[in-house]
């Protein structure tokens, strides 16, 4: 019998023995009294461990069905700007790593044949090293957590772990990293995840909710002093850079009185004359929605700004071709504000771990953030434009993104530990700590396993990598680099 089916008959032998444990965590994501003690809910995960042993998640070997990862990508291009698509595809050709950022929903089919052992919680639901950063609170202070939820979801927090580690393989392997070192990076995003969580089991949950990452700890824990420097550096130069001091004078110019954005093809740019006009009447009814999903003092703060432009801009490499727009905002006395309007669409885990709850993508969005997140942009909130859902927030906020090409072996693994720890504290905050403990246990079996997976997973996203380079050789589809769609 082969792995896969154990693995199968081992899932639905189960399906009555977690069915007690996911009303508990339903409970306990209401902050139900009644839910039962902590060392019963350990004991519930040490029983799923059992029946689900850790060695199911070891290895991967692409199933006979799994589908065509050039179809995967072409399905996902459906409703986002044809004009795009190209540049889509372009962001992706680069590297292993590239394409991987920017194929979500071919891994989200295939994690979705994978065992788990059925323990809810807010998943990132992409889950990448460079979906993490250090950003400022709203209190000023700089914290480092994921920063991006466009496909979040309640979903097996597996997933999330899954991806995380095969993006650091994926990363030590471009670095050149020999296979021992490149394993044991898959190890420590396991063990750093296991550890972190073993904590937050016995911590409250308040302290579990209060509990952030302070980002000038991470970089005095940087033991490479080249890198040390470099991150103190990039934080000083991002604290300098403000909306109004950098942001502004560097996006708008000043056209027969009144600001505007510089066209900036094809990461910005406005809408042709015909459409432009309509399109900003359109923004300014979603700003006004916009304004609703926000706290009653944030309302009153967003209503001292008027709307002067709107532009499309490009962001990210999964989100090219989704519709997402940038918004200046005047204040009296000229004082700026950019918000960002990024469409939100369907979750690539939704057809597997069950549809939202939220009618609004841009809301699923932003309800994941908010609960995964230590701390959330003050004008974060949603909206709906054209029949399409999006979210809202500022542009740019003092933020600071992983440097992975800078990192050797050591750096790889010390990132890994960080990564994996923080991935432990968003998903304490929204499932069971102590369920998640319980499955997890004291011993590396489950790092092990999860170290196989990603190493085997990784050398199928470098299949699929080349799937995509002969598509784009024989004529199949059509990609462009940025530089290219200017010309």
């Amino acid at each position: 019998m082969t792995t896969k089916k154990k693995a199968q008959e081992t899932l639905e032998g189960t399906d009555m023995a977690t069915e007690a444990m996911e009303e508990d965590l339903e409970k306990a994501l209401l902050h139900d009294n009644t839910i039962s003690p902590r060392d019963d809910r350990r004991s519930r995960g040490q029983a799923l461990r059992e029946a689900i042993p850790h060695k199911l998640h070891a290895g991967w070997k692409a199933p006979a069905n799994r589908p065509d990862p050039i179809d995967v990508l072409e399905k996902s291009n459906q409703g986002r700007l044809a004009d795009l698509i190209p540049v889509r595809y372009g962001r992706m050709l680069p590297s292993p790593f590239t394409f991987y950022r920017g194929a979500a929903a071919l891994m989200a089919w295939d994690l979705a044949q994978t065992p788990n052992a059925k323990i809810p919680v807010q998943a990132c639901g992409d889950c990448h090293l460079l979906n993490f950063g250090a950003f400022a609170t709203p209190e000023r202070n700089v914290v480092f957590d994921i920063n991006d939820f466009d496909e979040t979801l309640p979903a097996p927090w597996e997933w999330d772990l899954k991806r995380l580690s095969t993006s650091f393989v994926l990363a030590a392997r471009e670095n050149g990293l020999k296979d021992k070192q490149i394993f044991e990076v898959g190890v420590t995003v396991g063990r750093a995840y296991r550890e972190q969580m073993v904590e937050f089991s016995r911590m409250s949950i308040l302290d579990i909710w209060y509990y952030r990452v302070d980002w000038n700890s991470i970089i005095d824990a940087t033991t490479d002093p080249n890198l040390q420097d470099y991150r103190k550096g990039k934080l000083k130069k991002e604290m300098k850079r403000t909306v109004q001091d950098y942001y502004f004078p560097k996006l708008t110019q000043q056209l027969n009185g009144k600001f505007v954005f510089k066209d900036i093809p094809p990461v910005m740019y406005h809408l042709p004359v015909k459409e432009k006009d309509k399109f900003i009447h359109q923004v300014k009814d979603a700003l006004d929605l916009y304004c609703t999903s926000l706290q009653e003092d944030k309302q009153q703060l967003v209503k001292r700004y008027r709307l002067e432009d709107v532009a499309i801009k490009v962001v990210g490499i999964g989100s090219v071709g989704t519709m997402c727009c940038v918004a200046l905002m005047i204040a009296p006395d000229n004082e700026p504000l950019i918000l960002q309007m990024k469409e939100a669409r369907e979750s690539v885990l939704e057809p597997y771990a069950g549809q939202s709850v939220y009618d609004n993508h841009g809301r699923r969005v932003v309800a994941g953030q908010r609960t995964s997140q230590s701390a959330s942009d003050i004008f974060l909130g949603w909206t709906e434009l054209d029949g399409k859902h999006f979210y809202v927030r500022q542009l740019r906020d003092t933020k600071v993104k992983p440097e992975p090409e800078l990192w050797d072996g050591e750096q790889m693994v010390h990132n890994a530990e960080v990564m994996g720890a923080a991935l432990a504290r968003a998903h304490a905050r929204t499932g069971d700590a102590a369920i998640i403990r319980g499955y997890l246990g004291h011993r590396d079996t489950f790092d092990q396993a999860l170290a196989e997976f990603s190493v085997d997973y990784s050398e199928q996203v470098e299949k699929d990598y080349k799937a995509l380079v002969n598509a784009v050789t024989s004529g199949r589809i059509k990609a462009v680099s940025d530089q290219e769609a200017t010309e």
